[in-house]
């Protein structure tokens, strides 16, 4: 069976996987406060470009997602999303289980437009039974989204600008962020995102790491008792060395770009197999996930040696799939794919 589900299936790249073992035996402070945590923060501040960020390790997207939204948000608001958004379509109900609703605006390919959001915002003031709602207290984007859309940078200014006339912070979710940052033609870096967004995250677990993301505030904005929210949410690893070593080594001669910059081009690559044999692409993803029209008889042929991810139906007889390439796809996957379509 040839996997294509998404880009967590392996393990971590052997560069992480050998700093692990050349430390498993050294004795370190828990909880994060080790000496591997602080380098790695100090290496992501200034790949941010941002040397006041305040950096913290947590131990999953889900778990990151729902504490930050969770710090950032009074009794009484939610949280504004795309429809298609992660935290409002695949991690079952997480925000709401916090107590806080997910406010859904229209998708275009996963992203939001700042005139939908200036436009919810101002008909939210306006109304004068607002005291009886839902308040909107953040606004939450990913990039790549969940159809591997990419923001560009006047995007993100448009938003982010609206969300400062409205005093309420953007949220990045960076669960894949490394191939958003390594596509072909983006504009937005990681000092764009340290200036634009008030809180932001990079994905470990979906970049090449065993599990853990890095949560990172901007603007001098981190809620208080930050740690302890952690813990409370069931983001705090005990052996926090684990994180801090994994981001570390991310972050040392750029091996967190490269194999981010391997990803895209392994998808690239899919995608032209696909095009070349004739198949409709549902959008034109320049990130690593790829979204086919197939028909479903071919599915169904197909699941028996191929596994991929099912994504929506088109039409009575063809449905959206989503193939993903990772930090270790392989010449010999591709080539096992093309064979089999």
């Amino acid at each position: 069976m040839w996997y294509f589900d998404s880009d967590y299936l392996e393990g971590a790249h052997p560069k992480i996987l050998e700093r692990l073992l050349e430390t498993n035996l050294e004795q370190t402070p828990g909880y994060g406060e080790d000496r591997y945590c602080a380098s790695a923060k100090d290496k992501i501040r200034a790949a941010c470009d941002c040397p006041d960020a305040d950096i913290y390790f947590t131990t999953g997207g889900t778990q990151t997602n729902a504490l930050v939204i969770d710090s950032l948000l009074h009794s009484y608001e939610g949280v504004v999303s795309a429809q298609t958004g992660h935290v409002n379509a695949h991690e079952s109900g997480a925000v709401e289980f916090t107590g806080h609703k997910v406010l859904t605006l229209p998708q275009y390919q996963g992203k939001i437009s700042s005139a939908d959001l200036s436009a919810y915002l101002e008909k939210f003031w306006k109304d004068e039974n607002r005291e009886h709602m839902v308040f909107p207290g953040m606004v939450y984007i990913s990039h790549p989204t969940e159809y591997g859309a990419l923001y560009t940078k006047a995007e993100l200014t448009a938003i982010h600008d609206v969300c400062a006339a409205y005093h309420i912070p953007l949220y990045l979710d960076g669960a894949r962020l490394g191939c958003g940052l390594m596509s072909r033609g983006t504009d937005v870096t990681l000092s764009d995102l340290s200036r634009l967004c008030d809180v932001f995250y990079i994905g470990g677990t979906k970049v090449g790491a065993l599990f853990g993301e890095a949560v990172v505030f901007t603007h001098a904005n981190t809620p208080a008792h930050f740690t302890a929210l952690i813990k409370q949410h069931g983001a705090l690893l005990a052996k926090g060395r684990m994180l801090g070593i994994q981001f570390d080594t991310l972050f040392t001669d750029g091996l967190y770009y490269e194999i981010s910059a391997h990803a895209i081009e392994m998808a690239g690559r899919l995608k032209d197999l696909f095009v070349k044999k004739g198949y409709e692409l549902f959008m034109d993803s320049p990130t690593n996930q790829q979204f086919i029209i197939l028909e479903n008889d071919l599915i169904e042929r197909l699941k028996k040696e191929v596994s991929f991810s099912y994504w929506e139906p088109f039409d009575d007889h063809r449905s959206v799939v989503r193939f993903a390439t990772s930090w270790a796809t392989s010449e010999k996957q591709l080539k096992a794919l093309e064979q089999l379509i």
